[in-house]
């Protein structure tokens, strides 16, 4: 069976929530895993930081490489994507996962949060691909995954309510539908998304706090998602934009109660998902 023994994942937010759980799964095979993202210190209200992820991926199995990066500075990300090649000597896999969010209304959103959203979400998984490609094409089996909504769901209903949120994330799925095709048989470019809301540092915080956590799957479910993504050829699995409890149930996984934070409980649909 194919696995990520010696593959070097380059993920950006990987401090926490998604990006830690896709990190942890790598490196139960024994993969290499670049933690690029900002919090260095601990925060009151973000759980840990890029040293305790390190330290979470190598009693996993793994080896961790913690990096300060914020992605929308160019000079940053070239620094980090280098370190990464100079540690592990390339780069297999790069996992767009960091992301900004605003759930604000046209009128109110101001412009410092529009333009983070857009520099982090659009901009920062553009720029991040590019410089982790000329890597890539050196890989046996590279791939990108984007953690962004299926472009089927691009409907009024999502993006009335926050518009500049909506746009922002949308612009990464369309970085899977430009590069997937422009990549054809050369690197692999997905996008994954939750079937169902996913306790993170976000829906703590924002999206309702403890009770909507209460109806949400643990990040393991998107870090076996991806496990299922990352581990196909690049060549037969590209273009595709995908549900995480879709592609696992695909793999032959029937109980995916063991993902729910309440066994039993109900679960909240995402955002983007019908």
């Amino acid at each position: 069976m194919p696995n990520l023994k010696g593959k070097t994942l380059f993920i950006t937010g990987a401090s926490r929530g998604i990006g830690l759980a896709i990190g942890l799964r790598a490196a139960r095979d024994g993969a290499n895993v670049v933690i690029a993202a900002k919090t260095a210190e601990p925060h009151p209200k973000l759980p840990g930081t890029i040293y305790t992820a390190a330290e979470e991926i190598e009693k996993a199995g793994g080896r961790a490489l913690p990096l300060m990066c914020d992605i929308r500075f160019e000079e940053q990300v070239e620094a980090a994507i280098q370190k990464t090649v100079d540690t592990f000597g390339g780069i297999d896999i790069c996992v767009n996962n960091a992301s900004a969010i605003s759930l604000t209304g046209t009128l109110e959103t101001p412009m410092k949060r529009y333009d983070l959203m857009h520099s982090i979400n659009g901009r920062g998984t553009f720029l991040t691909s590019q410089k982790c490609l000329p890597h890539l094409l050196k890989s046996s089996n590279p791939h990108i995954l984007n953690l962004s909504p299926p472009l089927t769901a691009l409907k009024a209903k999502w993006f009335g309510p926050h518009v500049a949120y909506t746009m922002a994330k949308y612009n990464m799925s369309l970085c899977v539908l430009g590069m997937a095709e422009e990549f054809k048989g050369r690197v692999a470019v997905n996008a994954l998304w939750p079937k169902t809301v996913i306790a993170t540092a976000a829906v703590q915080n924002l999206l309702g706090g403890d009770e909507t956590v209460k109806v949400s799957r643990k990040p393991d479910i998107m870090g076996d998602a991806a496990y299922a993504i990352l581990t196909k050829p690049f060549k037969e699995f590209t273009g595709n934009f995908v549900i995480d409890e879709e592609i696992l149930r695909a793999e032959g996984v029937t109980d995916l109660e063991k993902y729910s934070m309440i066994p039993g409980g109900n679960l909240a649909p995402d955002f983007f998902v019908d």
